[in-house]
């Protein structure tokens, strides 16, 4: 059997809206049975909602990526184990996009490498700030040019936790983009472009005192506090409770502090309490970074 593990992913890291994003240690898996009649079996902590047919994102990519070869659909037995929570700002449509492509690739003889599943990937998902670090593991920096997307890793292994603290409520990814404007002004672009140049030389350098400043945006938090109450207090008790740095992940609602190895206790609390406080039940998880993006094996 082939099994394929993909990590959730945390996008933006504050001011890298659509290019910043970095892989967590919170997995979804593919096992995939061959030579056995179609049937898409679901576990773990997420299946609500779900669709077992042919309109499964998983499947559909998977089908999407054959057609682009031109290779046959095979007969399947795949059964889809989630632990990233969907519609929470931790990559899962993502995760089921790159599961897809990387389950179809291998079982096709691998004809694309990851430079060009990359390239499908962002096609489908439309942003590469979620794909990137699901394909490449690590903190990763997506530059889309003329050619497609330029992937960098930033830093693999850094030494620091993620906490994400994840609020009891959904928040679908087009709502909460179709909440910012069509403009931005250029003061705010210049702030973000100035706070992604910095966060980017915090974990080039590995100078983690540089993440607080380095993590602040002016172009999609503010704006999408509306939609989730508590957002901006959370962000600020996660600081003041020696959090290196805290951002909204991806559009939310979930909320992302990075943190030195001796707070796995304090800052979790912190943000459930600001949440709390603002009649928001949220669970809070501490996760290493993923360091080598989806992975495949035989089982």
């Amino acid at each position: 059997m082939l099994q394929v593990k993909i990590p959730a992913t945390s996008a933006n890291l504050g001011p890298g809206f659509d290019c910043l994003g970095m892989a967590l240690q919170l997995y979804n898996r593919i096992t995939v049975e061959t030579n056995r009649p179609f049937r898409i079996t679901l576990s773990g902590s997420y299946k609500e909602g779900i669709p077992t047919d042919d309109t499964n994102l998983v499947w559909k990519t998977m089908c999407h990526f054959w057609d682009l070869i031109n290779y046959p659909i095979p007969n399947l037995d795949l059964t889809f184990e989630n632990f990233i929570p969907p519609a929470r700002g931790l990559g899962s449509s993502s995760a089921a996009i790159v599961g897809g492509l990387v389950t179809a690739n291998t079982l096709a003889g691998s004809p694309y490498t990851k430079l060009e599943l990359l390239q499908v990937a962002n096609a489908l998902e439309g942003h590469p700030d979620n794909v990137t670090p699901a394909l490449y593991g690590g903190v990763t920096l997506s530059v889309c040019t003329e050619n497609g997307v330029l992937p960098r890793i930033l830093t693999q292994s850094p030494n620091f936790k993620a906490v994400v603290a994840i609020p009891n409520m959904h928040l679908n990814t087009k709502k909460a983009r179709g909440i910012l404007p069509d403009q931005v002004h250029r003061k705010d672009a210049v702030f973000n472009i100035s706070h992604v140049s910095l966060l980017t030389e915090a974990f080039i350098r590995g100078d983690y005192s540089l993440l607080k400043e380095g993590m602040r945006d002016t172009l999609h938090q503010n704006q999408r506090a509306a939609l989730i109450p508590g957002l901006l207090e959370t962000l600020e008790a996660a600081l003041e409770t020696g959090a290196y740095g805290s951002a909204l992940s991806g559009s939310g609602p979930t909320l992302l502090a990075l943190i030195p190895n001796n707070l796995e206790k304090d800052v979790p609390l912190s943000m459930t309490k600001a949440l709390e406080r603002h009649g928001i039940n949220a669970t809070a998880l501490v996760l290493d970074i993923d360091t080598s993006g989806a992975f495949t094996s035989l089982i």
